[in-house]
């Protein structure tokens, strides 16, 4: 005897909402009548309800409107004997082809790579297992090419690391398959130049300006991987207090590689993140990707001497003169990178010293 039981259809794929009539033959040899026998789904028995018995060897089961499979490996349709004991069983794939893919985007990491990502179509959810291949091609005469370097890291990503070519565009797109259909997304035309972001700039440094209370420097170094290149970085800078998530962002920076945040908090903690553009590498008339944010750099401001005397002075002129100073500077066109920091260092220094002179109480002067 080769068999016990079979069922047909054997691992079915199916649309959702299908129905499907399914039968388990046994083996006459067997001595069961098949009458006897009783169908489970995902180990749930179903209704008698659901049989037929279409010969002594044969019983059927019709399921309406199938429902989606609960896992991608598919559900368990079984034929047990009256005695509970599986005689045979099938793997029911239930689902949707896939839906065309979406928000293609693509990104290079120090011109060394060409990494992509896409989001599935529709609810994303086809219920059996997909494939996704990404593909490409030189624009004009180029062969068509799969990724192989599929990430495991992020989903529906893949990187090709090797035979790039620059100054020449690719065109790129993704196509997803499974057993019930295919779908292929738009094609996009890039130039690896002009979609390169670089590693975060490194050796961040922040520190104290001296004694100014309100003050921080920030320095860094350009990202070490594109040193080589012809471009013009630019960068942004975003500080936080240390027991706050919002972070503030300094948007004019522009290509210099220290900076200086002003109006801070005396006292306080603020943890510091730069990153950086790369714009027109090699002549690329279009801007880089921004780069990840570097690693958080902390560092705290001076206390404030007028905090700790209590005195009230500062509230009627220090700190208008400081409003009225910062109002000002707040309306430079360039920010930062075009004001005279040592004149404003030094009118911060002739301020504070002026109001620890109008502050100081001699001993026993009670006037």
């Amino acid at each position: 005897m080769l068999y016990v039981a079979v069922i047909y259809p054997q691992d079915p794929v199916l649309r959702m909402g299908s129905n499907l009539t399914a039968s388990c033959w046994i083996h006459s040899d067997l001595g069961v009548h098949a009458s006897s026998l009783f169908w489970t789904l995902n180990g749930q028995p179903l209704p008698g309800s659901l049989y037929r018995v279409l010969s002594p060897t044969n019983l059927s089961v019709t399921l309406a409107g199938l429902n989606a499979s609960r896992q991608t490996s598919g559900d368990n349709l079984v034929c047990h004997n009256h005695k509970g004991h599986i005689l045979a069983g099938s793997c029911l794939y239930i689902g949707m082809p896939p839906e065309k893919p979406v928000n293609l985007t693509c990104w290079s990491r120090n011109t060394k790579d060409l990494t992509c990502s896409w989001a599935p179509g529709g609810r994303g959810e086809t219920h059996i297992s997909t494939q996704y291949a990404l593909k490409y091609k030189l624009r004009w005469y180029g062969k068509e090419k799969e990724c192989e370097d599929y990430t495991h890291v992020q989903p529906y990503s893949c990187s090709i690391t090797r035979d790039l070519h620059l100054f020449t565009p690719y065109e790129i797109w993704v196509e997803a398959s499974n057993q019930l259909g295919r779908a292929t997304s738009d094609v996009i035309t890039l130039d690896i130049l002009d979609v390169v972001t670089t590693d975060p700039p490194s050796g961040v440094i922040v520190g104290r300006v001296g004694q100014l209370e309100d003050q921080l420097s920030v320095r860094w170094e350009a990202p070490p991987a594109l040193k080589d290149f012809l471009f013009q970085a630019k960068y942004q800078i975003r500080y936080r207090l240390e027991d706050s998530q919002d972070w503030k962002v300094m948007d004019d920076v522009g290509n210099q590689t220290s900076c200086r945040l002003a109006g801070l908090r005396p006292g306080t903690v603020y943890f510091v993140q730069v990153r950086c553009n790369p714009v027109g590498i090699y002549g690329s008339r279009k801007a880089g990707i921004w780069s990840e944010w570097s690693h958080p750099t902390a560092a705290s401001t001076p206390h404030s001497e007028r905090l700790m005397t209590g005195s009230c002075d500062s509230k009627s002129t220090l700190r208008r003169e400081l409003k009225q100073f910062f109002n000002w500077v707040r309306k430079l066109p360039y920010g930062c990178s075009n004001m005279s920091m040592k004149l404003y260092d030094q009118w911060r220094v002739l301020m504070q010293d002026s109001h620890k002179a109008r502050n100081q109480v001699l001993p026993g002067d009670k006037s």
